[in-house]
């Protein structure tokens, strides 16, 4: 029990009486009668009757508390010493004494004066007054201080008694204040240790990281002040308990009186005291510790709980999203890259959940007071990573299973697609004839065999194989893909038995009539009509009468009334209709999804960036750089969607081209027509490097996520940027499909035209991208004309005049040199290459000389090598032997130099 605690606070210390004491009216020398009766002697004091009783009072009130409760309970001695004064003194002594004296007598020992008058007036006075002092103990008149020792060892009697008691009243008050100074210090140390120990025990509980953290460092910083007070006060303690020793210490002859060992065992009980507190302390601050360090490991579990657990959910949530399983080869495959992207995304994810998983345990393990909360977060982040992997292992086997259709089905119309061009190759002419017509059978025969190859010898077993995964759009195409093997099939069984009809042996060449029904079947028709014109008339007057439509896609049905070589030639040109219209077709959905395209990304991203709310989430770098992030690209979404051509009329290029739905030989004119307007794409193309850099520093900001799931985009901002890219260079492969299928027919040379347009488009985007890229020139690439050519070459150069020295210029190593042709100047430049960010790499060219093409001349052929032509500058002063790659690139640069040339030459005349 802590003793201080329970004691009433003292009414009285020595600081409190600090001057009354000092006036040594009274002391307690420490020293004890022979039955350890505490001894207060009252020296000769002059105006002891003038002290206040207060004061009297408050010092022998001090003085009785000072001894133990064992030691006050024998009772008080107390030694009057009045040898030098008169019988008032001593009568006044006992009086107050008699009155005021607040603990328990023992004896009364009084010195009486030793001048004879006043010795015999304090013999008498008191025998008369005895009663008067209303004293329970006996008062002892001695004469003497020997008198004095008969009573009292001199071991216990100060110098001044005639005793050997060491005492110093200035060292006394010095102890006894230190010692209440450390009591009180005790206490205080207590009460602090006491106070904060139940803040600590009523402290509830934060709920964030922060606070948690804030709390642990605020109760720590306590703990080590108040560790300070404890470590003060044990010193303070120490230090005085040598005090109190020190006679002792100095002296091994000296003893400590039994005050003072009291004062010993008072200061070492207190010591005592501070050390079961500290321990006490020290054991209940371990384990609020230990509670305040597993709650913030608990809210750090939380914390990062809830941060994993939101990621994991995004991307539960964007893996439902991927619902689609692909209507096509193409698409499926890019499914399967976005599949395993999002599966490679979400591996940090899963890991970081995995990871905080073990380490719940192993706050589990280490007996964490909050296992409740703790155990069903590790089950819940567990399972999540569970039903992701099974999610993901679950879409990677249905698109398998997509995949594996898809490619059949491709197969399958690939299958058609080739036998079509196969029936539309066989030359009308060449079959008239018993042998032709028996190597076009041979062909087909040949060809059909490919279909058990290809395992389509019964075409619907790849719909009944897969109907438990297929989406009613891709049954659809799965049934239109059957349709279409089967009209296949059907168009070569019908050729085939017009070819076997004219395999047979024929004993004069049948003629080719049309069908006219105002013809009479009995009367020959004098005029032979030629089966192409039939053909031909046949295919513009009724287009409609050879198709039957079946699930919204048109089929071939050929007409049952033709004859047998005309029904040949309808197969024929039926097959390359065939072709044309399914080109229209991909070239107009394609545009339609491209438009859709373009206006997502200018509505869901451009826009979004003027948008107030969304400001604080658009980083810094790409403030104020909508146009270099996405170009001039709602100027094509203009062109494709809503332009306005030439002379204010509205002009929309998807709209152009799905009119050619009807008239296929309109599409080349649009290219045509739209020739200038197509130039957008070069600017485009030109600002690429400069929004791809763009993105690479700010792609993976929120401001794009949050746009991304507005939008419900699987693919990120980047992908959609490079879709103009990809859609100028889809035009000319869309050209020469058509243009395959339509030769020596009407319009041919219109589509060899605007496919020549979009070649020309396409290399001229590709050349300004070089040109962009090149670095040192000091003049102004705009004023050298229009860029004709550009392209690597091995160069060999001398600055010497005479042919001798150009005819040993093969010797040295060649220069790889960049060379850019343009109207008034041909540029050499260094290709340098550099690595941006861990992408692939940039190249650009350092400028080293140039060429005006006015002052040039070329001789097409040097000896000993094909590829190489020589250029050479005022008067050969300066000859240039340039090496292509080929003879073609070659041909190609002279035939592009020569017309430039030339067209100076002209200019000048």
């Amino acid at each position: 029990t802590d003793e201080i605690m329970q004691q009433e606070i003292r009414p009285l210390v020595a600081v409190d009486i600090i001057e009354q004491l000092h006036r040594q009216f009274a002391i307690l020398s420490g020293g004890r009668g022979k039955d350890g009766a505490p001894i207060i002697t009252f020296p000769e004091f002059a105006g002891f009757s003038e002290i206040p009783d207060e004061d009297f009072l408050n010092v022998v009130t001090y003085l009785t508390s000072i001894p133990s409760l064992e030691a006050a309970s024998i009772g008080f001695i107390i030694i009057i010493d009045r040898r030098r004064d008169k019988w008032s003194a001593v009568k006044a002594s006992l009086t107050r004494i008699a009155g005021a004296f607040p603990g328990n007598l023992q004896l009364v020992f009084v010195l009486r004066p030793s001048r004879f008058i006043q010795r015999a007036i304090a013999d008498i006075g008191i025998k008369l007054y005895r009663d008067d002092f209303k004293m329970k103990v006996p008062i002892i008149m001695l004469n003497s201080v020997s008198d004095l020792h008969g009573y009292i060892d001199k071991s216990q009697l100060t110098r001044e008694l005639g005793g050997t008691l060491e005492y110093g009243h200035s060292q006394w008050i010095h102890h006894r204040t230190a010692i209440e100074n450390f009591a009180m210090t005790v206490k205080t140390t207590a009460q602090m240790l006491q106070t904060f120990g139940t803040d600590l025990a009523e402290t509830e509980l934060p709920n964030d990281v922060q606070c948690t953290e804030e709390l642990l460092s605020a109760h720590t910083d306590h703990h080590s002040k108040l560790k300070d007070e404890l470590k003060l006060a044990v010193k303070q303690g120490a230090t005085l308990l040598t005090c109190i020793r020190e006679p002792v210490t100095r002296s091994a002859n000296s003893k400590l009186s039994p005050d003072e060992l009291e004062n010993v065992a008072t200061v070492e009980r207190l010591l005592a005291q501070l050390d079961e507190t500290e321990k006490a302390f020290d054991q209940f601050w371990t384990k609020h510790h230990l509670k305040l360090e597993q709650c913030l490991q608990l809210r750090h579990f939380e914390h990062d709980f809830r941060e994993v657990k939101l990621t994991l959910d995004n991307l539960m949530e964007t893996q439902a999203g991927f619902a689609d399983i692909g209507d096509s080869v193409t698409r499926v495959e890019h499914l399967l890259k976005e599949q395993k992207h999002l599966e490679e995304k979400g591996q940090e994810p899963l890991e970081k959940a995995q990871s905080l998983a073990l380490h719940g345990e192993q706050l589990i393990q280490n007996n964490h007071y909050a296992v409740d909360s703790i155990r069903p977060k590790c089950v819940e982040l567990r399972r999540i990573c569970d039903d992701f992997t099974n999610e993901t292992k679950k879409k990677y086997d249905i698109l398998g299973k997509s995949l594996e259709l898809h490619k059949q089905l491709d197969k399958a119309s690939q299958w058609c697609e080739a036998g079509i061009y196969l029936l539309a190759s066989q030359a009308v002419d060449k079959c008239q004839s018993q042998e032709g017509a028996e190597t076009a059978l041979v062909e087909i025969e040949k060809f059909l065999v490919t279909a058990k190859e290809h395992q389509l010898s019964n075409p619907k077993e790849f719909y009944n194989q897969f109907d438990m995964i297929l989406t009613p759009e891709i049954k659809a195409n799965a049934q239109r893909i059957v349709q279409k093997l089967e009209d296949v099939q059907e168009m070569f069984d019908k050729r085939q038995v017009s070819l076997k009809k004219l395999a047979a042996k024929q004993t004069r060449p049948v003629q080719p009539v049309a069908p006219h029904p105002e013809s009479s079947p009995k009367r020959a028709s004098p005029k032979i009509t030629r089966p192409a014109a039939v053909a031909t008339r046949l295919i513009n007057q009724a287009p409609y009468s050879f198709w039957r439509k079946r699930r919204g896609m048109a089929v071939l049905n050929e007409p049952r009334s033709l004859s047998v070589p005309l029904n040949y030639l309808g197969h024929w040109l039926l097959a390359a209709v065939w072709r044309r219209s399914h080109i229209i077709n991909e070239l107009i959905e394609t545009e339609r999804v491209y438009v859709e395209e373009l206006q997502s990304i200018i509505e869901g991203y451009a826009s979004e960036m003027d948008n107030p709310n969304l400001l604080h989430l658009i980083p810094s770098a790409l403030l104020n750089k909508k146009e270099i992030l996405f170009g001039n690209l709602p100027e094509i979404y203009e062109f494709h969607n809503r332009h306005v051509g030439t002379g204010g009329c509205p002009v929309i290029f998807l709209k152009e081209i799905e009119n050619c739905i009807e008239n296929p030989e309109l599409l080349a004119r649009c290219f045509l027509k739209r020739k200038e307007d197509l130039q957008i794409y070069e600017k485009y193309c030109q600002n690429k490097p400069r929004s791809e850099a763009l993105w690479r520093q700010c792609g993976d900001s929120i401001f794009f996520q949050e746009c991304q799931r507005k939008l419900d985009h699987k693919l990120s901002l980047d992908a959609y940027l490079l879709k103009p890219v990809q859609r100028i260079t889809k035009y000319q492969l869309l050209l020469k499909e058509m243009l395959k299928c339509s030769k020596n027919s009407e319009g041919t040379a219109e589509l060899e035209e605007a496919l020549a347009t979009m070649l020309d488009i396409i290399k001229s985007v590709n050349d300004s991208m070089h040109q962009i890229a090149i670095t040192g020139y000091e003049g102004d690439v705009s004023e050298l004309g229009k860029l004709l050519m550009q392209g690597s070459f091995n160069v060999w150069t001398d600055h010497k005049k005479g042919h001798n020295k150009v005819k040993d210029l093969a010797r040295f190593k060649p220069m790889q040199r960049h060379l850019f042709l343009y109207t008034k100047m041909l540029l050499f430049c260094k290709k340098r290459e550099e690595n941006t960010d861990g992408h692939e790499k940039t190249a650009s060219y350092s400028f080293k000389n140039s060429l005006k093409m006015s002052t040039v001349g070329i001789t097409e052929n040097v000896k000993g090598d094909n590829k190489k032509f020589e250029i050479w500058y005022n008067g050969r002063e300066e000859v240039y032997i340039i090496q292509a790659s080929s003879v073609e690139l070659k041909n190609t640069w002279i035939s592009e130099i020569r017309k430039v040339l030339t067209g100076q030459l002209e200019a000048c005349r």
